[in-house]
């Protein structure tokens, strides 16, 4: 269980630039609860002036309508209270909240591969959304709440022992009883909603995973087989529920109720009991009776609170272990940090080995090096570690032994953004975003102008292609590039990388995904990108091979063939000779 202080911690964080949202709260909140508690003392005179009237008319009259003019003037102003009230604590909630979900965005994009290997994207996006709206009602109204509430409670106790002792310490064992077993069913339940919260991501992140294969499920016969598999899912999630919930209501909502139908009785008996012996009048009866009724307000709303803090507190574990995670790949400290070189950049691997969490080694010894403007093809079978050698050279991992270098520095030493904005790639699938042709080109950076953006498309040959788009770079594309061909997406990624002018140039190309239609200038692009930069082609097609300067064949992690392209297509017994008398694409699958 959190403590207090660290809950206190947590509201602190996100409500503190809300400062003044939350102090008119608090002002609309309590003058709401002053009404509260004025409203029962008029009707309380309105009573014994009209018990008055029976015996005396003169002048009770005029008190009678001076008092129910100004009650229903309290009404509305309670009325209009309550709205603002409203208003400022969805604007408080949405506003804390959504900040919250930035923050965890941005943590979980700094994360490495490894966390969103074994994390589905829906599994993420529910631990974001669904795991801080459970927060929304912690942020916008607890704390408030609680102290209102308490205060309601308190100023409620005060008057019904100013109106008599008994009444009032009657009412206050009634109270401090509730309160005890709702503190204590906090314990109880939290490990119950941190159940239903995990079970609900574990529900969105096998929903997201078998709908994004949605065609591959069908091609391989297993609807039935998935579709178990969500019956389990949701099963889980309503046991989940059912046993949280269930469990809260009982010891919230039920005991609350049975007790404050408890009090009904003591407030109809006692008071009539002090009535009959003269100590109370019958408006006086009437407040501690409207009093009682009152009491299940603040003690209701006390038992809500506590049933949302036993879920919130499973979606605030959640989320700190979410925050408390940190990358592998860490930023080099800033006096060890190092700084590339404008133009192209040498590339070295020296002795290199690597493994993905527990598996075999995927490198093994690996040494390489690659002369700044030099083209490498990097050839091998599946599971050769050709992409693993892409990502080392983004940093997206680190070699378990040895050193890569760039630039003739260690990656270690490099800033990641510089590293990252200096080694640009183009991978098989490009990731695109339902935004227009510009945001998918800068990624929306808005300090990249137009008039660059221009430039890069003239400079790769590109402007008929962009100028033939509907509405030219205020195109809007769809997600995932919905409306393109794969040769077009790629041309978006080619452009991308010029914009920020990388020394390092990754090319990871398929010939299955190059669309006849913009094969030409797929072709000069390419040219392009490769003039005057530092290149490693992982290569699936021999036009694209035919581009490299040097030649590097892996096999199990290991360099079995490394040297100049021209020489090594000379020598009849190299293994590069060998593919191309055998077919690239046919050996290499």
């Amino acid at each position: 269980m959190k403590t207090v202080k660290q809950y206190g911690a947590l509201l602190g964080t996100y409500l503190r630039p809300l400062k003044w949202e939350v102090a008119l709260l608090t002002v609309l909140l309590f003058g709401g609860i002053g009404l509260q508690l004025w409203l029962p003392q008029l009707l309380r005179e309105f009573i014994d002036l009209a018990q008055q009237g029976v015996a005396q008319t003169e002048g009770i009259s005029e008190q009678l309508m001076r008092r129910a003019v100004l009650f229903f003037a309290l009404v509305i102003i309670g009325r209009i209270v309550q709205l603002g009230t409203t208003y400022v604590t969805q604007d408080v909630r949405w506003r804390a909240t959504n900040r919250m979900r930035g923050d965890l965005a941005a943590h979980c994009l700094r994360l490495d591969l490894p966390f969103h290997n074994e994390q589905t994207p829906g599994s993420i996006i529910e631990r974001i959304d669904g795991d801080v709206d459970v927060l929304s009602n912690f942020f916008s109204q607890f704390a408030i709440q609680v102290v209102g509430n308490a205060v309601l409670l308190t100023g409620i106790l005060a008057l019904l022992f100013r109106e008599d002792w008994r009444i009032g310490a009657a009412f206050l064992a009634l109270v401090v009883v509730v309160v005890a077993v709702l503190s204590k069913s906090v314990s109880v339940t939290a490990p119950l909603w941190r159940a239903q919260r995990q079970a609900s991501s574990e529900l969105f992140g096998y929903l997201e995973e078998r709908l994004g294969g949605t065609e591959d499920i069908r091609a391989s016969g297993a609807v039935a087989y998935v579709l178990a598999g969500l019956q389990q899912a949701l099963r889980a999630l309503f046991v989940a529920s059912r046993k949280a919930f269930i469990l809260s209501v009982a010891l919230n909502w039920g005991f609350t109720e049975g007790v404050l139908a408890l009090g009904t009785v003591l407030a109809l008996g006692l008071g009539g009991l002090l009535m009959w012996e003269g100590a109370l009048t019958i408006g006086a009866v009437y407040l501690v009776f409207h009093y009682n009724t009152m009491l299940q307000w603040p003690l209701n709303q006390l038992a809500r609170q506590l049933r949302d803090l036993q879920s919130a507190s499973g979606s605030i574990e959640r989320i700190e272990e979410l925050f408390s995670m940190v990358p592998q790949v860490r930023e080099p400290e800033a006096e060890r940090a190092f700084h590339l070189p404008a133009g192209p950049l040498e590339v070295a691997f020296d002795s290199v080995d690597f493994r993905y969490e527990d598996d075999e080694l995927v490198l093994r010894s690996l040494s390489w090096q690659l002369l700044p403007g030099e083209v490498l093809g990097l050839l091998g079978r599946t599971g050769s570690g050709k992409t693993t050698i892409t990502r080392l050279l983004c940093r997206l991992y680190d070699p378990l032994r040895g050193q890569v270098r760039v630039g003739g520095v260690s990656v270690s030493r490099i800033p990641l953004a510089e590293l990252r904005r200096r080694v640009g790639i183009v991978t098989q699938d490009v990731q695109l975003f339902q935004a227009s042709v510009r945001d998918n080109l800068t990624l929306f950076d808005d300090s990249i102008p137009d008039t660059i953006i221009w430039e890069v498309i003239h400079e790769l040959g590109l402007d008929q292609w962009v100028e033939d788009l509907p509405n030219g770079l205020d195109t809007e594309l769809q997600a995932s590039g919905g409306g393109l061909s794969a040769g077009e997406a790629q041309l978006l990624a080619f452009t991308r990388v010029f914009l920020h002018d990388p020394g390092l140039v990754i090319l990871d190309e398929a010939s299955s995904r190059l669309d006849p239609l913009t094969e030409r200038l797929m072709e000069r692009a390419v040219d392009r990108l490769f003039r005057e930069r530092t290149a490693v082609i992982v290569a699936h097609r021999l036009a694209t091979v035919q581009r490299a300067t040097k030649i590097m064949i892996l096999e199990e992690g290991r360099s079995v063939e490394f040297g100049q392209r021209t020489s090594l297509a000379a020598d009849p017994t190299s293994h590069f000779a060998h593919l191309l008398r055998t077919g690239l694409e046919e050996v290499l699958v």
